[in-house]
C-alpha cells in the first residue's frame, strides 16, 4: 500500500503525466498493477491523502542490461521529459559528459579519436540512425529507452 500520487507513478503508461524515471525503472524490472483505491476514511484517523493497493511482480532473470548506463540515459532524457531527444543531449552539459565518458571509453579500449571529432555530431547521428530524435522521453516505452541505449552503446557512447 503506498500513497495515491506514488502508486500513479509506479503503474503510469507513457504520454500519462505521472510517466517518470520511477515508472519506467519500476516496470524495467518488475510487473506493477494497480489493484485498488483506499479512501482516507478507512482509516482512525483519516489521513491527509488518500491510497492504493499496488502488486509488484519481480521479473525474473531480471532484463541483461548495464544498470548503471541504464540510469545515466534516463537521468539525461527524463530532466525535460517534454523535449525532444534532439534537443535534450544538445545541451552543453550532456555533450561535455558524454565526450568526457566517450574519450574515456577509447583510451581504455585502445581506439584513436579522429582529430576533427565533434560528439554532438556523433550524438545527433546516433539519434538520426535509431529513429528517436524527434521523440519525447514521456512517450517513449522501455523498449525505445533500450534501443536508444544499445545505438549510443554500439558507437562507444557512454552513460556511466
Amino acid at each position: 500500500m503506498f500513497q495515491r500520487e506514488f502508486a500513479l507513478r509506479l503503474v503510469a503508461r507513457p504520454g500519462s503525466p505521472q510517466y517518470c524515471r520511477l515508472s519506467v525503472n519500476t516496470q524495467l524490472l518488475a510487473r506493477v498493477d494497480h489493484l485498488m483505491k483506499i479512501g482516507r476514511n478507512n482509516f482512525k484517523p483519516p489521513p491527509k491523502v488518500e491510497s492504493s493497493v499496488v502488486r509488484i511482480e519481480p521479473k525474473n532473470p531480471p532484463p541483461p542490461i548495464n544498470f548503471q548506463e541504464w540510469d545515466g540515459l534516463l537521468r539525461i532524457v527524463f530532466v525535460r521529459k517534454n523535449k525532444t531527444l534532439s534537443a535534450v543531449f544538445n545541451s552543453n552539459a550532456v555533450k561535455r559528459l558524454l565526450e568526457q565518458n566517450y574519450r574515456i571509453h577509447c583510451s581504455q579500449n585502445n581506439l584513436k579519436i579522429p582529430e576533427n571529432f565533434n560528439i554532438g555530431n556523433l550524438i545527433q547521428g546516433v539519434l538520426h540512425d535509431t529513429g528517436y530524435s524527434e521523440k519525447r522521453a514521456r512517450i517513449m516505452d522501455i523498449d525505445d529507452f533500450i534501443r536508444v541505449l544499445h545505438g549510443f552503446n554500439a558507437e562507444g557512447i557512454h552513460f556511466s
